[in-house]
């Protein structure tokens, strides 16, 4: 029986590989000390695989990407030191036992042949995120196998999930793991830093670092995803599988050590696996308080959000479109006007779609229709199944007359949304969203969706919305 023998979170700063920093990275001392004690211990774990998480290997929506191939290789050639090369075996028998596994939790999880490699330009060559902690690894410690594994934009409770397939998997083997995290903290923590500064960065870090202090998993992840983007984080979702792999243990942390230079956090730590406690079975307590908060939400539903639910689930479950309910609401049924229906799954945005203004009799026909176009329509994302209805959360926005106006300076984000517009070309941007604080963001977004460029001459209109939620 297989067993994980040590979990660590693990920076990837290319610049504290002596090679690539030429000195620099002397200003990430604590964390260069910290990685040298953390490879120490790993090299104490005697680990047969090391299982390595990253953000930085081929990354999809929906899909986890482990590598298949015999070897893995890479280099740090792309940073100027491409005399650094690292070579390892894959443990291909675990990684294809971690997929069947996932499969088999309706997780899609493998590789990629390579004609879909070829097509998408996707390295097999093994990234930073990965190299930057084998580096120090391999200095003191070598012969073990690696499984290679990509980060993926599912909800959060799915990676978590899936970390947990990845423990079974282990135990149905004969070997001794050390799970390794990639990733970095905000990249928002100074204007030197890669994407400026942000008050959202060192919020983040602080409570991320108080979080593994105290062992506090079930608030990472209900960790807001727009709090996320603006403080700019990288490694959430990788440590999210390793916490995942760790479920219904009692855990023990050691932060090493955690620092921000270059404008980056970079945190160091190990946890420690203890006896197994079913009150560390996280996702059991997350299911019956999600349940408690979808009866919460269902039973405060007004009339618009309550029939552009209905109007999915009819059509997901029986492909009906259902005809105007009695009961509603006057205003539902004389007056019309544009509406979008925004759907989300686990806080994640799982559809919208909607119209700037009226195609339908009234706002009720509106409602029936976008809805079932949020989420079966939506080219960002797959048709809603039926098993995701029950976790599905509604919102309906109808539309006010659109207004044009000449400046930029006349939107404001949490009141208006903006449509920009150049020839047969338009987008829409609906106000008071979550990670949009600016009008600059507001227009940037709105001309993305557009397919306009901004050096284009466009014309802009603002509108005001009703929310039901």
């Amino acid at each position: 029986m297989g067993e994980i023998v040590g979990s660590y979170i693990y920076p990837h700063p290319p610049i504290i590989i002596p090679e690539v920093g030429k000195g620099e990275e002397a200003a990430a001392l604590k964390t260069v000390d910290a990685v040298k004690k953390a490879s120490e211990d790993i090299k104490k774990d005697q680990p047969s695989t090391i299982i390595i998480t990253t953000p930085h290997g081929p990354v999809f929506q929906d899909y986890i990407h482990i590598s298949v191939h015999k070897r893995l290789s890479g280099d740090m050639g792309k940073f100027g030191a491409s005399n650094v090369s690292l070579e390892f075996e894959n443990n291909v028998e675990l990684a294809a036992r971690i997929s069947t596994i996932a499969s088999k939790e309706g997780i899609m999880a493998g590789g990629i042949d390579d004609g879909l490699a070829r097509k998408y330009n996707i390295s097999r060559k093994l990234d930073h995120g990965a190299l930057v902690p084998l580096y120090f690894v391999n200095k003191v410690y070598s012969g073990f196998k690696l499984v290679h594994i990509a980060i993926a934009g599912l909800p959060f409770e799915d990676l978590y999930r899936f970390g947990m397939c990845i423990a079974k998997a282990v135990e149905e083997s004969e070997e001794r793991v050390v799970f390794l995290a990639s990733g970095d903290l905000s990249h928002r923590l100074s204007e030197e830093g890669p994407y400026g500064y942000s008050e959202y960065g060192p919020q983040f870090d602080k409570a991320f670092i108080d979080s593994i202090k105290n062992i506090n998993i079930e608030k990472l992840i209900r960790t807001d995803e727009a709090f996320c983007e603006n403080a700019g984080e990288c490694g959430l979702r990788s440590f999210l599988m390793m916490f995942g792999a760790l479920d219904g243990y009692e855990l023990k942390s050691e932060v090493y050590s955690y620092e921000g230079p270059y404008g980056v956090g970079y945190s160091i730590a190990r946890f420690s696996k203890g006896g197994k406690d079913p009150e560390r079975q996280l996702l059991k307590k997350l299911s019956e308080s999600n349940r408690m908060e979808m009866d919460k939400i269902r039973k405060n539903e007004d009339s618009y959000v309550s029939l552009a639910r209905n109007s999915l689930e009819a059509y997901v479950r029986n492909n009906q479109t259902i005809d105007v309910p009695k009961g509603l609401p006057e205003e539902m049924l004389k007056n019309s006007a544009g509406t979008f229906v925004s759907i989300k799954k686990s806080g994640q945005l799982r559809g919208c779609i909607g119209t700037i203004s009226p195609v339908r009799r009234n706002i009720a026909e509106e409602i029936i229709n976008n809805a079932i176009s949020s989420g079966t329509g939506d080219p960002r994302f797959e048709p809603v199944e039926e098993d995701e209805l029950d976790k599905l959360v509604y919102s309906v926005d109808v539309l006010g007359e659109p207004k044009s106006i000449n400046s930029i300076e006349e939107l404001d984000v949490v009141r208006y949304g903006v449509i920009v517009r150049k020839g047969n070309r338009s987008g829409l941007l609906l106000p008071n969203l979550e990670g949009v604080d600016t009008p600059e963001k507001q227009v940037s977004i709105a001309l993305q969706k557009a397919g306009i460029n901004p050096d284009e001459k466009y014309s802009m209109e603002r509108f005001e919305v009703i929310r039901h939620k």
